[in-house]
């Protein structure tokens, strides 16, 4: 029996050696791994987040104590240690274990995460709630942390949400799990001893009396606080490069090394010590364990595991389970629609392109391999993308957003009031829209077909195939006003390859005539019809089946 096996609660952490620990830590990565080999998942991610995910847990007491997972991607480490080991082989499959923490499957599970950037709303809503407790109620002495992304702290909740705590001020954890290098790190000896004193309960003290007393001082005390005052702003920004956090009222600590547990555990339970919100920012080796990086041995010490081919597994957003990487599929309708996407901006210098923060997942890094001046990742930032392309219409550009569906919820406003109210020709390429299956609950893209069916001058297609795809995207570019395309994860028939043809706008077509049934499809699922339309055949029965198109305006003709 491993180590981990014999783990029912994380509390049972709480006495391990540090050799227990390192051996803990080597079963949870072969544990992420060989089931991320078989169904698929987020990898990378909580493959960095294993130390810090035991340190929060040996400095907290779960569930008493909250752990917010500001996106999901993390959790893995998580949802091992909360009694999940065993049911974790079933991860992303029907009826198992989701990507992403769920409430139904553990009290351990704050908050049903997906999407990026709501951590820190969360926490601060958890603390606001804990702060109204009886002074004697042991509710009343919770700790809360929130583990953020560098990617997911850039996007505008997290700020809106950052702004916030600073001014309340509520005591709240927040760990900065830096990746990806996206926030520039302070390193040496310098931010060292800052860390170490920032950590000290007699320089918080010192501090705070010195705020409150120095400007009393007759004659003195206020010229002399504001020139400390100065002279502090002015060290910090030249040396420490902890400026904006401070700025807004937070206490930073930082870099510290994302894999150093022993480290890690003194940082979160000095944070905990001190009197409102602070903000631990730690660098970690996204993957770290995974076989292509065990080579760096500078870099990489992961765990020993068996013989397993890992360079199958994509550490990227969305890994392919091991035993469809490798075969041959036809094209994804992604990959179609950037295609011909590059293929029109080649003769179009007025097309762009943008995303929020997933070019690889959109297909858009094609676009940007070709067009790096036209290209925009504007980061996690979906109202601002839809936004900026509204400007970048008005100013006689062809803009294409492309995002998931289930992101563009995020931009609503964007869409009703500045794209649709202004006419603005700006395609909205819509993926993973409809059922995603394994990706869960937060990523159903179901919902903006509705929800933009009663938008004003928008218009809204889909296509059958990725032939009609080709079609759609000239059509779209060729459309003055704004145009939304919704298309699956799918690969699409397999079909010869042809350049797009333009379509007549809110028109149908039939693909095959009968007298006893009428099949109305929308997009991909017309395959399904016709094959729905061969099974009834052979029983007896003649379908006519039509392809829509068109969800905003409808060939109502085509239909009566």
């Amino acid at each position: 029996m491993t180590l981990l096996e014999t783990i029912r609660e994380p509390t049972q952490i709480h006495g391990m050696t540090p050799q227990q620990l390192e051996t803990l830590a080597a079963e949870l990565r072969e544990k992420m791994i060989r089931t991320v080999h078989k169904t698929g998942g987020h990898l990378a991610s909580s493959l960095g987040a294993v130390e810090l995910t035991l340190a929060l847990h040996r400095v907290m007491q779960s569930p008493h104590d909250r752990i917010v997972w500001d996106t999901g991607h993390q959790a893995y480490a998580h949802k091992l240690l909360t009694n999940r080991w065993d049911r974790f082989d079933t991860l992303r499959s029907v009826g198992g274990i989701g990507g992403f923490p769920r409430r139904t499957e553990s009290e351990h599970d704050v908050f049903d995460g997906g999407h990026a950037g709501t951590g820190v709303s969360i926490g601060l809503g958890l603390a606001v709630a804990r702060d109204l407790k009886p002074a004697d109620d042991p509710g009343r002495r919770q700790r809360i942390a929130v583990c953020v992304g560098d990617a997911a702290m850039g996007s505008g909740l997290t700020l809106e949400a950052l702004n916030h705590l600073g001014h309340v001020r509520r005591p709240l954890l927040i760990v900065l799990n830096d990746n990806e290098m996206s926030i520039s790190p302070s390193v040496g000896g310098l931010s060292t001893r800052l860390n170490k004193l920032r950590l000290s309960r007699a320089y918080q003290e010192t501090k705070s009396a010195t705020q409150r007393t120095l400007p009393r001082v007759p004659l003195i005390g206020k010229p002399a606080f504001g020139a400390l005052a100065w002279a502090k702003e002015g060290f910090k920004r030249s040396w420490a490069k902890v400026g904006f956090f401070e700025d807004i009222g937070l206490t930073y600590i930082g870099v510290l090394d994302g894999h150093d547990l022993e480290e890690l555990e003194k940082a979160f339970e000095a944070a905990f010590d001190l009197d409102g919100p602070v903000v631990v920012h730690v660098k970690t080796v996204k993957g770290r364990g995974y076989a292509p990086a065990e080579q760096d041995a500078m870099s990489f010490h992961g765990a020993s595991l068996p013989p397993i081919d890992l360079c199958v597994i994509d550490p990227t957003e969305e890994p392919l389970p091991a035993e469809t990487a490798s075969q041959r599929k036809p094209k994804t309708y992604t990959q179609t629609f950037v295609e011909e996407l590059v293929r029109l901006a080649e003769d179009d210098p007025r097309i762009t392109a943008i995303t929020a923060g997933m070019p690889t997942g959109t297909g858009l890094q094609r676009f940007c391999d070709h067009f790096p001046e036209r290209f925009h990742d504007v980061g996690i930032a979906e109202q601002h993308a839809v936004t900026l392309a509204t400007g970048m219409a008005l100013a006689g550009l062809r803009p294409v957003v492309a995002l998931y569906s289930t992101f563009t919820q995020r931009a609503f406003d964007g869409l009703v009031h500045d794209v649709c109210q202004n006419e603005a020709p700006v395609l909205l390429g819509l993926d993973r829209s409809g059922l995603v299956g394994e990706d869960g609950t937060s990523h159903q893209g179901m919902f903006m077909l509705p929800a933009m069916r009663g938008l004003p001058n928008l218009v809204i297609g889909s296509p059958k195939d990725e032939q009609e795809m080709r079609d759609l995207v000239v059509t779209a570019l060729g459309h003055d006003g704004p145009i939304a395309l919704l298309y699956p994860r799918d690969a699409g028939e397999d079909l010869a390859d042809r350049v797009g043809e333009p379509l007549p706008m809110g028109r149908g077509e039939v693909l095959r005539t009968g007298e006893d049934l009428l099949l109305v499809g929308f997009g991909p699922i017309i395959q399904r019809l016709l094959a729905v339309a061969d099974q009834l055949e052979a029983d007896g029965l003649a379908a006519t089946v039509i392809n829509a198109r068109w969800a905003k305006p409808m060939d109502e003709a085509l239909i009566a």
